[in-house]
C-alpha cells in the first residue's frame, strides 16, 4: 500500500510547500481539496493546471485524488450536480489524478429510496464522462451514507466501473460497522482509503494517528489480508478544527505509524 495525505490538513498552503512536506516525510501522494480557498481548484485556467501538474511530476509525488463537494443525493436539478462533477473530472484529468471524491449529502426530508435513486441517476450520467477522461468517481462513506452498507445501495444501482467507493474509516466506525464488514461491502468498488484518528464518537477533533480510538490496525490488517494494494490517505481535518495541532509537525510520526501497521499486517 502507498501512503498519502490530504491538503485538508494544511488549508491554503502553497503547492510547493505541500510537495516539500510530502517528500520530506516519505509520502508518495497527496489528495487535493478542490475548493476556491485552496491553490488548486476547478476555477484554475489551463496554464495554471499545467504548472501544478508539472510541480507534482518534478517532485515525484502523485495526485491521488481531487476531493470535491458535490452532494449527489441532495434535492434539486440533476444538471448542476452533474456539471460540478464534470468540472472535477476535468481537473483530475489535467492533474493526472485517478479519482474524484463526491459526498452523498441526502437531506432528512428525503426517503432513503429517493436519495439512493437520485444519487445513482446522477452518478450514472457522470460515469460516461468519467470513462471518457479516464478518472473514477468515488462516493465517500460520509454524512447520510456513512457505512459501507449504505454506500453500496447506491453503487449497486449505478453498476459502472468508473463509479466506486472511498472508504473513510471514521464514518464507517461511527456508523457501527466493523472494518471487516466495511471492506466486504466496499471491496468490489474500492478506490482508496482515508485514515484518521479521533478521541471518541463525541469528540471528532483530529488526533495524531494511533492516539485515538479508530480501529486503524484492524483496517490495515483486513486490507492486507485480502491483498488490497491501493492508497492509504491520511485526512487530518485541521480545516474544521482550529485547536488541532498543526499537521506538518505530525507527518513524520504519522508516516511511521502507518508503516508499522503495514509491516505488522504483512
Amino acid at each position: 500500500m502507498k501512503l498519502a495525505f490530504s491538503t485538508l490538513g494544511v488549508p491554503g498552503l502553497p503547492l510547493a510547500d505541500v510537495l516539500r512536506l510530502a517528500s520530506a516525510h516519505g509520502y508518495h501522494g497527496v489528495e487535493l481539496r478542490a475548493h476556491p480557498e485552496e491553490p488548486v481548484h476547478p476555477g484554475l485556467g489551463g496554464a495554471e493546471r499545467a504548472a501544478a501538474a508539472a510541480e507534482f511530476k518534478a517532485a515525484g509525488i502523485e495526485v491521488v485524488g481531487v476531493a470535491g463537494y458535490p452532494r449527489v443525493c441532495a434535492p434539486g436539478p440533476d444538471e448542476a450536480v452533474v456539471a460540478e462533477i464534470r468540472a472535477l473530472l476535468d481537473l483530475a484529468r489535467d492533474l493526472g489524478a485517478g479519482f474524484v471524491r463526491v459526498f452523498p449529502g441526502a437531506e432528512d426530508a428525503q426517503s432513503t429510496e429517493d436519495a439512493d435513486a437520485t444519487a445513482a441517476r446522477r452518478l450514472g450520467t457522470a460515469a460516461e464522462y468519467a470513462a471518457d477522461v479516464g478518472v473514477r468517481i468515488l462516493l465517500e462513506t460520509h454524512d447520510s451514507h456513512r457505512t459501507g452498507a449504505a454506500a453500496i445501495r447506491v453503487l449497486g444501482l449505478v453498476g459502472h466501473r468508473h463509479v466506486g467507493s472511498l472508504w473513510d474509516v471514521m464514518h464507517t466506525w461511527l456508523g457501527g460497522e466493523q472494518p471487516s464488514e466495511s471492506y466486504a461491502a466496499l471491496s468490489p468498488y474500492l478506490g482508496y482509503v482515508q485514515v484518521k484518528d479521533i478521541a471518541s464518537a463525541a469528540d471528532t477533533t483530529p488526533l495524531p494517528l494511533g492516539a485515538g480510538v479508530l480501529p486503524l490496525s484492524e483496517c490495515v490488517e483486513v486490507l492486507s489480508r485480502h491483498g488490497w494494494d491501493g492508497w492509504l490517505c491520511w485526512e487530518y481535518e485541521k480545516r474544521w478544527y482550529e485547536s488541532a495541532a498543526p499537521l506538518p509537525d505530525l507527518l513524520g510520526a504519522g508516516h511511521d505509524h502507518l508503516a508499522r501497521l503495514l509491516n505488522e499486517s504483512a
